[in-house]
C-alpha cells in the first residue's frame, strides 16, 4: 500500500455514508487525488443501496457497515473508533455526497499537521459560498440565527456550526467524551460545543459546497428538530459554564484541558 504521509503523521478521511452509491466513487478519487491521504475509512448506516459493495472495491479503504440505521451522530462515532484504531494523527470528515470539495485536504492537514490548530472547518459561510451554492434561504437563515445564538451562548466567534467538513487532530478525538453525545444530526453541533468547551482553538477555512438532488439533506421537520437541539446544547453549555448544571458531555475533566495560553 503506497502511503502520502504529512511529515511522519498518518492522514485519514471518514466517510459517514447512507445511500451513497451515487456520489461515492466521485468523492473518494477527488480525496485520493490531492496526494496526502492514506486510509479513507467508509462507515455504511445500513443503506439501501450499492454504498457498501462500492466501498469494498476502493483500495486503502477500510469498510464497516451497521447491521442496523443507528443515526449520523452513531455513524460518525464509529468513524472516529476505526479511524483512531488504524493509527490516525490527523482525522478528516468528507460527506461521501461530494457537496463539500476535497480540494481542501491539504490545506487542512497542514494546518494541523504544523501544530497550529487541532481542529479546521470547512465553512460555507465565509466568502459568501453557500447561497451561490445553492443553498435553500431557509436553511441559510436558520444557519445565520442558530450560528448568532450559539455563539453568544458559548462565546464562540464562528461563521457557522453546522458544517459537515471538519478535520481533527488525535488528540483532540481522543480527549472528547463522543460517546456522551446524540446518535442523531445534532452530534455535530454537540462535538463543536464540546471543543470550545475543552478550550482547543478551532480554525475556519472558506469551503464552496454545491447542492444537487444527489447530495444527502435533511427535510424541514428534521431540521426544526435539529435545530432545538441545537439551542438546547448551547444552553446546557452556558448553564454548565456557570455550575449551573451537571451536562455529561461537558465534563469538568475537559473543562480547557486543551486551552493554549
Amino acid at each position: 500500500m503506497l502511503l502520502f504521509m504529512f511529515g511522519d503523521k498518518k492522514i485519514v478521511v471518514v466517510m459517514p455514508a447512507y445511500n451513497a452509491a451515487q456520489t461515492l466513487q466521485q468523492t473518494w478519487d477527488e480525496v485520493m487525488a490531492q496526494g496526502v491521504v492514506d486510509t479513507v475509512v467508509v462507515v455504511d448506516d445500513a443503506s439501501h443501496d450499492a454504498t457498501t459493495a462500492i466501498a469494498e472495491g476502493l483500495p486503502n479503504t477500510v469498510v464497516h457497515t451497521h447491521a442496523d440505521n443507528l443515526g449520523y451522530g452513531a455513524n460518525q462515532k464509529t468513524c472516529y473508533r476505526l479511524a483512531l484504531e488504524a493509527g490516525a494523527d490527523i482525522v478528516i470528515m468528507v460527506h461521501p455526497d461530494y457537496q463539500y470539495t476535497p480540494k481542501l485536504i491539504p490545506a487542512m492537514v497542514s494546518m494541523i499537521g504544523n501544530d497550529l490548530y487541532p481542529c479546521v472547518l470547512g465553512s460555507r459561510i465565509l466568502g459568501g459560498y453557500a447561497l451561490k451554492g445553492g443553498m435553500p434561504w431557509w436553511k441559510y437563515i436558520s444557519n445565520r440565527f442558530l450560528t448568532a445564538a450559539e455563539n453568544m451562548l458559548t462565546g464562540g466567534k464562528l461563521s457557522e456550526y453546522h458544517t459537515g467538513y471538519r478535520a481533527f487532530s488525535r488528540e483532540l478525538l481522543e480527549a472528547l467524551p463522543l460517546e456522551a453525545n446524540s446518535d442523531d444530526f445534532v452530534f455535530d453541533n454537540q462535538m463543536l460545543a464540546q471543543i470550545l468547551w475543552s478550550g482547543a482553538l478551532i480554525a475556519e477555512v472558506s469551503c464552496p459546497t454545491k447542492y444537487f438532488e444527489e447530495a444527502s439533506s435533511i427535510n424541514f421537520t428534521r431540521s426544526v428538530q435539529y435545530g432545538l437541539g441545537c439551542l438546547a446544547t448551547g444552553a446546557q453549555y452556558w448553564l454548565a459554564r456557570r455550575g449551573l448544571m451537571g451536562v455529561a458531555r461537558f465534563s469538568p475533566a475537559l473543562r480547557d484541558v486543551l486551552a493554549r495560553d
